[in-house]
């Protein structure tokens, strides 16, 4: 190699929803340590879900000065800070790179009414004029999902219902592109963090850019957005108060860094074509690297830019997967009301296993629906909700947390049979990595129901810290992208069982069966729950009274 390598380091962002993890990592990927913070969420009616950029800031600096003093000696051999963060976070800075409200995530819906507006008309196709949406596949090879939770839509609601907001923007960031602004005072964007605001034309990967008429169309001018860069581009130099306040050296480096779904890629080691890796967090996903370039429209896959130069990648998300496990033990089985207290224990995601295995496979053909916050892929529906279905006199909450597993790994296995579909091939073995990967149960349930062999990749909490490191790494030119699958280790293979397949096979027929009959009951009873929305600026007078 053109440099030493021997002791260098990558400091690694890891900011997911629920908090921000920072890890001192080495350029082969090895996680040396970790600190991490959490960080709030702010739930508002209609559909609202509002982070705040200073709350990720804060949680950072807190977990990096904790790791960097106890890891004090490591420190000078930090070469670059690389980024991993939630995709379709949306932040709106001022000329100061001051945000001017809180950050619109990708759990926000706010914005669905007005993309319905933008993208419908005669003739019509789920939900889309035809012309329109072709139009938008051919040049970016999606377009603006219907939810209302990509970027394009956060910006499209600032401009609508936060006018004062959006006049006074300078530019809309994601949520990583603000770390890296926060880092260097660059305004800056990826070629894959940049992908669903839905504006640039990336037919050619080596020349994504803005597409005017594509922003024409929806009413936001190009100076509003940022200039674009590769993920193994140099950002800048780390800020010098910034440097001084975390004790690193002057001459650190930013990476361009990457979206969480394609820092986990790369650091699931499934870099090569077609090897595909399950993702469990908050959110979940599938997802590979693709040697072409074609959207399926109806099952809500398509080839979008990567982190790797050069390559597409596919992808199917669904909006909660581990979520769903945190929602039933903070909303239901450790809430207190005036009933019942119970106390939670230190750990309660640690007896997971144990729970699980007192409950058969199929748990009492109990099933669980994680739309807790509607759905994205493979069906593109705000409305949907969550239901536990077939509940009766001998079910316990052990069987409601077996299903809740089981529930996740039947809408994973809907979106892996779209993913299949577009690659036109099983995707075998898939790696799981994640949080969620940590339960040998779960990793057992997700080979039985996907019916694939799943393997775990080593400390799988860490798959996006050591993506971005491995970014950071090629970016130096330490190492290149086809290193990485030699450096990956795995901690656990996971065979499907054909006994315990069979029966989650005719389970998950009645999970489809479940949405089928039940969707339109779903729409009528939040379509009048969702109806009302503030106008008000909810958690931005502060920064409102700013704006011009």
């Amino acid at each position: 190699m053109a440099r030493t390598t021997t002791g260098r380091y990558i400091l690694a962002i890891d900011h997911g929803t629920s908090g921000c993890k920072v890890a001192l990592v080495s350029i082969h990927g090895r996680v040396v340590d970790f600190e991490s913070e959490p960080t709030p969420i702010h739930f508002l009616p209609g559909g609202g879900a509002e982070q705040d950029p200073e709350d990720w800031w804060n949680a950072f600096l807190r977990a990096a000065k904790r790791l960097l003093k106890r890891r004090r000696g490591l420190a000078r051999g930090i070469d670059a800070v690389s980024v991993s963060s939630t995709f379709s976070s949306t932040v709106a800075v001022d000329r100061e790179g001051r945000h001017l409200m809180r950050s619109l995530t990708w759990m926000d819906s706010r914005g669905a009414p007005y993309v319905a507006a933008m993208m419908g008309g005669f003739p019509s196709v789920m939900g889309y004029n035809l012309w329109k949406l072709y139009r938008w596949i051919r040049l970016t090879g999606g377009g603006p999902a219907l939810s209302g939770k990509d970027d394009i839509a956060h910006v499209i609601l600032t401009r609508e219902e936060f006018p004062r907001i959006y006049d006074a923007t300078w530019k809309f960031l994601g949520s990583k592109d603000y770390f890296n602004l926060r880092l260097t005072g660059e305004f800056a964007a990826t070629h894959d963090s940049i992908t669903l605001f839905w504006a640039t034309d990336n037919r050619d990967l080596t020349n994504i850019r803005y597409c005017e008429p594509l922003l024409r169309a929806a009413g936001i001018g190009a100076d509003k957005l940022p200039r674009l860069i590769g993920a193994t581009d140099i950002v800048g130099t780390i800020r010098p108060a910034v440097a001084k306040e975390l004790g690193l050296r002057a001459d650190v480096v930013v990476a361009g860094g990457s979206p969480d779904h394609q820092s986990a890629l790369v650091g699931s080691g499934a870099v090569r074509d077609y090897e595909g890796h399950l993702y469990i967090g908050t959110s979940s996903w599938i997802e590979c690297v693709v040697p072409f370039k074609k959207t399926d429209v109806a099952g809500q896959v398509a080839s979008l830019p990567s982190a790797i130069p050069g390559r597409y990648q596919c992808i199917n998300e669904q909006d909660i997967a581990g979520g769903a496990l945190k929602f039933l033990l903070d909303n239901i089985i450790f809430h207190s009301s005036h009933f019942y207290s119970p106390r939670r224990p230190p750990d309660p995601y640690g007896r997971l296993d144990e729970t699980v295995k007192r409950v058969p496979p199929g748990s009492g053909s109990l099933i669980f629906a994680p739309w807790l916050n509607g759905e994205r892929t493979p069906v593109d529906d705000t409305m949907l909700r969550g239901a536990l279905f077939n509940i009766s006199m001998t079910t316990t909450t052990d069987h409601i947390l077996r299903a809740v597993l089981e529930g996740v790994a039947y809408n994973t296995r809907w979106s892996l049979a779209a993913v299949e579909k577009f690659t036109g091939r099983a995707l075998e073995p898939i790696s799981i990595v994640g949080g969620g990967a940590r339960s040998d149960a779960w990793c057992g349930i997700f080979a039985d129901v996907l019916k694939r062999t799943v393997r775990r990749v080593k400390d799988p909490i860490q798959a996006n810290a050591r993506g971005a490191a491995y970014i950071a790494a090629v970016a130096l030119g330490h190492i290149a992208f086809g290193d990485i699958p030699g450096f990956v280790e795995f901690d656990g293979i996971f065979e499907p069982d054909a006994a315990r397949a069979a029966e989650y096979d005719r389970i998950y027929a009645e999970f489809l069966n479940l949405y089928r009959k039940n969707r339109g009951i779903f729409h009528r009873l939040n379509r009048a729950a969702g109806s009302w929305r503030p106008r008000a600026q909810p958690g931005t007078p502060r920064l409102a009274a700013r704006a011009p």
